[in-house]
C-alpha cells in the first residue's frame, strides 16, 4: 500500500489554478490628464516708472535771534507747534532798557529847552544887528549856538528811538508762519551779549521741498520735461514706511551745474503738505512716469520658469497638450511680469500646476483670470500712469 503526503496533495490540487492565473494579463487603466489652470496674457498699457532716493527740505529755515542784550524772563510758546506771524515767543527783561529810554527822553528834553533858548536869542539879536545896534559877531554866535542845539535835539531823538526799538525787541515774535522747533535757551539765560543769540528756528511746512539727484543721461533724456519748472504736477512721493503721499508734486528747481565728480544734477520737487506729515530731513522716494508700453502682455511671475537666465512658460495648444515656450521677459510689476517676446495674446499659459504639466503630455485645462491688482496699484502710484478715461458716448 502506497501512502501520499498531505503537502504534495495540496500542491497538486492548487497548481492548475496558479498556472491559469499566471497566463492572464493584468490591464492597468490609463492615467487621467493632469488638471492645470490656464489664462491668456493680460493685455494693457503699462506705465514705466522711475524711482530715486530723495530727502525733504523746508522752503525756509528762519532763525529767531535775540537782538538786544537781556535775560530771558518768559517763554511763551510750546515746542513743536505751529505759529503765526506776530505770535509772542519770548519775553526778555525790560528794566535796563526802560531806564535807558527814560534817560534818553530826559536828555532830549534838555536839548529841546536849550534849542528854544538859542532860538529866542537869535530872534532878539537879528533886528538889532540889522540896525547895527549890536555887533554882527553876537548874531553869528547865536546862530551857531542854535545849530548846535538843533543837533543836540536830533541826537536826543535818535537815542529815544533807539531805546524804544530795543524795548520792542524785548518781546520776540514769530516773523513767519510755520512749525517752531525746540527752544535753544532757558528762562534766566543771558542773550544778545556780543552777538545775536539763536533762540529757536521756524520752518514753514506747506509746501515742502524734496531734493534728489539724477544722472546726466536721465537729465538729457528728460530735458524737455525739466524745462517746465512749476508746470504740471507729475511727481509722486513714497514715504519711508511705504505709504504714498496723497498729493502730487511739481518740479520747482533744476541746478545750474552738473556735479563733475558724480555725474549727477540736483533737482527739487515741491509738494503740498497741508496735513504737515512731511518734515524736513526725511528720506523718501520720488516717482515719475518715464514712458508707457502700449498693449503690453503680462503674465503672473509664478507662471515663468527661470533657469540660468533663460525663461520658459508652459502653454496648452488646441490639441490639449502642454508645450514649453522660450520667452523674453521685461519689467516686473508686483506679481506680474511683462512679456517682451515669445508669447501671443491668444496663447493659453499655465498659471497653476506647472509641475503636473509635462512637455507633450495631455492636460485638462481649466480657464482662469489674471489678477491685475498690482498693475492698477502701479497706475495709481504715479501721476499720468492711468490711461485716459473713455469719452462718454453721445445719446
Amino acid at each position: 500500500m502506497i501512502r501520499c503526503c498531505p503537502g504534495l496533495l495540496c500542491i497538486a490540487l492548487i497548481w492548475p489554478l496558479l498556472a491559469t492565473a499566471c497566463r492572464e494579463e493584468v490591464v492597468v487603466p490609463p492615467a487621467a490628464p493632469a488638471l492645470v489652470k490656464v489664462a491668456k496674457p493680460l493685455r494693457a498699457d503699462v506705465p514705466v516708472v522711475v524711482e530715486v532716493i530723495a530727502q525733504t527740505e523746508a522752503t525756509a529755515n528762519v532763525e529767531v535771534r535775540a537782538r538786544v542784550e537781556a535775560t530771558v524772563e518768559r517763554i511763551a510758546f510750546q515746542e513743536g507747534t505751529a505759529v503765526k506771524p506776530g505770535d509772542l515767543l519770548f519775553v526778555l527783561d525790560k528794566k535796563p532798557i526802560e531806564q535807558r529810554l527814560a534817560a534818553a527822553r530826559g536828555n532830549l528834553g534838555q536839548a529841546v529847552a536849550a534849542l528854544g533858548r538859542t532860538r529866542q536869542d537869535v530872534l532878539r539879536l537879528r533886528p538889532l544887528a540889522a540896525r547895527s545896534a549890536v555887533p554882527q559877531k553876537d548874531l553869528d554866535t547865536a546862530l551857531a549856538l542854535e545849530q548846535q542845539a538843533q543837533a543836540a535835539v536830533d541826537t536826543g531823538e535818535a537815542q529815544v528811538k533807539s531805546a524804544e526799538l530795543d524795548l520792542s525787541y524785548t518781546e520776540v515774535t514769530a516773523p513767519v508762519a510755520g512749525m517752531i522747533g525746540a527752544k535753544q535757551v532757558d528762562v534766566g539765560s543771558l542773550v544778545g551779549k556780543g552777538q545775536p543769540t539763536l533762540l529757536a528756528v521756524i520752518s514753514p511746512l506747506d509746501p515742502i521741498w524734496v531734493n534728489f539727484e539724477t544722472s546726466e543721461v536721465a537729465y538729457l533724456n528728460n530735458a524737455a520735461r525739466f524745462r517746465e519748472v512749476g508746470g504740471a504736477a507729475d511727481f509722486s512721493l513714497v514715504l519711508a514706511n511705504g505709504k504714498q503721499h496723497p498729493h502730487p508734486g511739481k518740479l520747482a528747481f533744476v541746478d545750474r551745474i552738473v556735479n563733475a565728480s558724480t555725474g549727477t544734477i540736483r533737482l527739487r520737487v515741491e509738494f503740498p503738505n497741508p496735513e504737515k506729515i512731511l518734515r524736513p530731513g526725511q528720506f523718501c522716494r520720488i516717482r515719475a512716469l518715464a514712458r508707457t508700453l502700449p498693449g503690453a502682455l503680462l503674465i503672473p511671475q509664478r507662471a515663468v520658469q527661470e533657469l540660468q537666465g533663460l525663461c520658459n512658460v508652459i502653454t496648452v495648444g488646441p490639441d490639449g497638450k502642454a508645450a514649453h515656450k522660450r520667452v523674453q521677459m521685461g519689467n516686473r510689476i508686483g506679481s506680474l511680469w511683462v512679456v517682451e517676446s515669445g508669447l501671443g495674446p491668444d496663447d493659453q499659459v499655465v498659471v497653476e500646476g506647472l509641475l503636473k504639466a509635462r512637455d507633450g503630455a495631455p492636460v485638462q485645462a481649466q480657464p482662469t483670470a489674471i489678477d491685475d491688482t498690482s498693475l492698477q496699484e502701479l497706475r495709481r502710484s504715479v501721476p499720468g500712469g492711468a490711461p485716459p478715461a473713455a469719452a462718454p458716448v453721445a445719446p
